[in-house]
């Protein structure tokens, strides 16, 4: 019998810990817990809390009844802090970066193609490498495969960009094409005398540059030719599309303000200067110019690439001081003089570096003497079928019209250029044109480029400043652009186009000093660019309201049921404007038949029945709280607006209504509405109650055009769009709904009878 083997459990004894001894020195002795002993070991929490206590109450003390000086000066010590510092530069102990620090201390080239990569090499880019007397230098960021590499191409990575000591790595985004700005200084560290500022998706015309752009300014190469010049004859010109010289009037470049695109007719004539300052060459673009995500957008057809091309033809343009163009960084020649241009800023959006870095960079050309000049064809840029959204061009649309004005009036008193540059750098900051990031940015810039031996242009005086010489009949020189077939657009061009120029002049001269106040009940982000472009072309300004603000589209706050007190804000902007033209979005204008209107008279649709209409008060409790309100503020008119209104009104037991989607005041009624409105006051009073009642208080209804009395109106919206309701030889038509981009491509195909050039929108 087997019997199984167990163990013998161990004694309980021989599992006892012996417990170390406890030495009475590990306890301490108990203490007495008083008030006072408490009190006197936490004496410094009480004395801090209570010091906190009465520091809360004393500011809250002095901002509500106390001395407001004392308040007054630590909130100026806050906003202190707050504000944009300027930066402090010891200019003469600027330490030099020498080329040793980089991967090819002994390379020397006068020529230089900066190009920003974020792919392999493209077909492009190995025809720039092959150019002869050029070196292109590549710039890599973080989207760079890690094994680029292109024979012929000197490469700088990310790496390596961080290890050549210069100050401006710091500030620069690591997936930006901005990072190029490492490139420019790379480029005159090591002997750049010109830097050819170009994208990879652009091939030189021929392979050469030199048959397209002045590279040579001086010296045996150089071209002492006679340049064409935009005429300075109208000081309020400051901005031009380029491209209307070179053929093609229908396209506008990237960075040309919005309320610009409809300026499309050619020069009366021009000017010339000589040649050899010409120190920023802009290049024009065949296949893919450089245009804007709204031109992109709204004249792309399918996926069909884009191939527009310009006039080789036409003779390079020069600008004058004053008058400005957009530059980009995809087809430009920078001389050295204009080194210091080439900064890309980095505080804005992406697709608006480039432009304010133009802008930026053409008013501070003008004080050395320079000019910017515009080139025929330089390069044929291949479209990809791809384009930035408008988030990215936000900085563009909404500030690039402002900017403009800014430069031309901005003046210094420094008498260094780079002093100049930092100070203009710092008021762009102040204005918000750019954050203080740029102002720190650009300060690294010019640091650098003394670190890297450039040698700053000496100022020259500024001619803005002097009397312009009167241009003579023997001064005026004539050029006639071709009109060359919009194929991408569906336009055919053909001679009857000189009318159609010349009905658009006289409009935008009818209209050009007329402000025009767009209400939009739709949705502004599919839509307010469109109505910009369609009214902008006629109306110099155009302000769009909606019940939400849109700060990116420009587009401000009201409600529509009280729009009538957001006019006095508008009256007060354009104090200089003929008139203000009030519209809703959902009436369209055909403004072509406003003509004969006279702009000293009030207009508003007092003869179309179902626009215009009379009311009992009693019709409804909202009607007699309206009539209510009306009475009140007839009681308080002067007599001259009590008189005229109570001639024109039916009976004091009625209200009139108006619609009021369209109507205009001139400038010599807009002190009697403001006069009307500051009666109003926090009254309720609708905005379909207010207009007429003003109306009808500043003149006899007699006396107001009739211009809107034909206009088409139907009292209730039809489910859609209908080409019954619409007529070209109303001025205008009620009611048409647009609420995105097809909506609109219908309604201007439409328009198109009455105004043929807006064919070429769509």
């Amino acid at each position: 019998m087997l019997v199984q083997e167990r163990s013998t459990p161990e004694s309980p004894k021989t599992q006892i810990r012996t417990l170390p001894t406890l030495h009475s020195y590990r306890f301490s002795k108990s203490k007495s817990l008083d008030f006072s002993t408490w009190l006197s070991e936490n004496l410094y929490k009480v004395v801090t809390i209570l010091l906190l206590i009465v520091t809360v109450a004393a500011l809250f003390f002095l901002r509500n009844v106390g001395d407001t000086a004392a308040l007054l000066c630590f909130q100026s010590q806050t906003a202190a802090l707050e504000k944009i510092q300027f930066p402090k530069i010891d200019w003469n102990s600027i330490a030099s970066i020498p080329a040793k620090s980089s991967l090819y201390p002994e390379f020397r080239s006068e020529q230089w193609i900066v190009v920003s990569v974020s792919n392999y090499p493209s077909d492009s880019l190995r025809k720039l490498v092959k150019m002869k007397g050029w070196q292109v230098l590549a710039i890599g960021n973080s989207l760079t495969p890690s094994d680029w590499v292109l024979k012929g191409t000197i490469y700088l990575s990310l790496e390596e960009q961080s290890n050549l000591g210069f100050r401006v790595v710091e500030f620069l985004p690591y997936d930006s094409f901005v990072r190029k700005t490492v490139g420019y200084l790379f480029a005159i560290q090591h002997g750049a005398k010109k830097i050819f500022d170009v994208d990879d998706r652009g091939e030189v015309i021929d392979g050469d540059l030199g048959k397209h752009f002045d590279v040579e300014l001086v010296g045996e190469g150089a071209r002492q030719e006679i340049i064409l010049q935009y005429s300075h004859e109208n000081p309020n010109r400051t901005v031009v599309n380029p491209y209307i010289h070179f053929g093609q009037r229908s396209v506008w470049p990237r960075g040309l303000p919005l309320e610009n695109v409809g300026e499309i007719a050619h020069e009366e004539f021009y000017t010339e200067i000589f040649g050899g300052k010409q120190f920023i060459q802009q290049g024009i673009s065949n296949g893919l110019p450089d245009v804007d995500s709204v031109f992109y957008f709204t004249r792309k057809s399918g996926l069909e690439a884009f191939d527009i091309r310009f006039d080789e033809r036409a003779p390079k343009l020069a600008l004058p001081q004053g008058m400005m163009v957009p530059i980009n960084s995809f087809n430009t020649l920078y001389h050295t003089s204009a080194f210091w241009a080439l900064m890309l800023p980095v505080s804005i959006s992406t697709m608006a570096s480039d432009i304010l870095r133009g802008y930026w960079g053409q008013r501070l050309l003008w004080e050395i003497g320079g000019h910017v000049v515009v080139y025929p064809p330089t390069i044929h840029r291949y479209d990809k079928i791809e384009a930035y959204p408008f988030s990215e061009e936000r900085d563009l649309h909404v500030n690039v019209g402002r900017l403009v004005k800014f430069l031309n009036s901005w003046r210094s008193s420094k008498h260094r250029l780079f002093e100049k540059i930092l100070e203009l750098s710092f008021v762009m900051a102040e204005e918000g044109f750019w954050t203080e990031k740029d102002v720190k940015f650009t300060a690294a810039w010019l640091q650098d480029l003394i670190a890297v031996g450039y040698q700053q242009p000496r100022l020259m005086s500024l001619e803005l400043d002097r009397p312009r010489a009167t241009i003579g009949d023997g001064d005026r020189k004539e050029f006639i652009p071709q009109k060359l077939p919009s194929i991408h657009l569906g336009v055919e061009e053909t001679g009857t186009v000189t009318n159609e120029i010349g009905n658009l002049i006289r409009w935008r001269k009818f209209f050009g000093n007329v402000v025009l106040i767009l209400f939009c009940k739709g949705p502004v982000e599919r839509t307010a660019l469109e109505w910009r472009l369609l009214y902008g072309r006629i109306f110099k300004t155009v302000i769009i309201l909606s019940e939400t603000k849109n700060s990116d589209l420009v587009v401000e706050e009201g409600r529509l049921d009280h729009a009538y007190k957001y006019l006095p804000k508008v009256f007060d902007a354009y104090s200089g404007a003929e008139g203000f033209l009030f519209l809703q979005d959902d009436t369209i204008l055909n403004y072509w038949n406003l003509l004969q209107a006279d702009k000293s008279k009030l207009w508003i649709t007092d003869k179309v029945p179902k626009s215009w209409t009379t009311m009992s008060a009693e019709s409804s409790d909202w009607f007699t709280k309206q009539s209510s309100m009306v009475k009140k503020i007839v009681s308080m008119m002067p007599v001259h607006f009590q008189v005229s209104h109570k001639q024109s009104v039916e009976s004091e037991k009625s209200v009139t209504i108006c619609s009021s989607e369209v109507f205009y005041v001139p400038r010599r009624f807009v002190a009697d509405f403001l006069d009307l409105h500051g009666l109003v006051g926090d009254l309720e009073i609708h905005h379909k109650v207010a207009i007429p009642l003003f109306f009808t208080a500043m003149d006899l209804i007699q006396n107001f055009d009739p211009v809107l009395n034909t206009m088409s109106y139907r009292e209730k919206p039809a489910a859609t769009n209908s080409s019954t309701i619409y007529s070209v030889q109303v001025p205008a038509v009620h009611p048409w709904n647009v609420s995105n981009e097809q909506d609109f491509i219908k309604l201007v195909r439409i328009m198109a009878e009455g105004d043929p050039l807006l064919a070429e929108l769509v």
